[in-house]
C-alpha cells in the first residue's frame, strides 16, 4: 500500500476528485494549507498599500491506495491538476506498513476500500 500526498492549487480540488473517482479511488483527506516553492508569492494591494503575500493558499490531499491503483491515481491527479504554470504543485509517494479501519477492525488493503 502507498500513501499519496499532493500539494496542489485550490482550484484543482473538483477536477482531481472527479478524476480519482474515475479510477476507483473512493476516499481522501483534504486540508487547506499555505506555502510556496518556486512560486514565491505575490504582491497585492490592500487599502492603497502594497503587501507581499509570501505564503499562497494550497490544497493538501492524502490518499492511501493499494499498489495496483498507484499509477492510475498518480496519472489522474497529474492530468487533472496540471495547468502548465508555476505553482501547479507536488506529489510524493510513501510506503504504508499497515492500515486499520477502526469501525470494523479490517486491516491491510481491505481497510483502504
Amino acid at each position: 500500500m502507498k500513501l499519496i500526498t499532493a500539494v496542489l492549487q485550490t482550484s484543482a480540488l473538483e477536477p482531481v476528485k472527479l478524476a480519482l473517482a474515475e479510477v476507483g479511488v473512493k476516499g481522501m483527506t483534504i486540508s487547506d494549507a499555505k506555502g510556496h516553492g518556486t512560486q514565491t508569492g505575490k504582491v497585492e494591494v490592500y487599502r492603497s498599500q502594497k503587501v507581499k503575500v509570501d505564503f499562497l493558499p494550497k490544497l493538501y490531499i492524502e490518499i492511501v491506495v493499494a499498489d495496483d491503483v498507484l499509477e492510475p491515481a498518480l496519472t489522474a491527479i497529474q492530468d487533472a491538476a496540471r495547468t502548465g504554470s508555476i505553482g501547479d504543485g507536488k506529489i510524493w509517494v510513501t510506503d504504508v506498513l499497515q492500515v486499520i479501519r477502526v469501525r470494523t477492525g479490517e486491516t491491510g488493503e481491505d481497510a483502504t476500500k
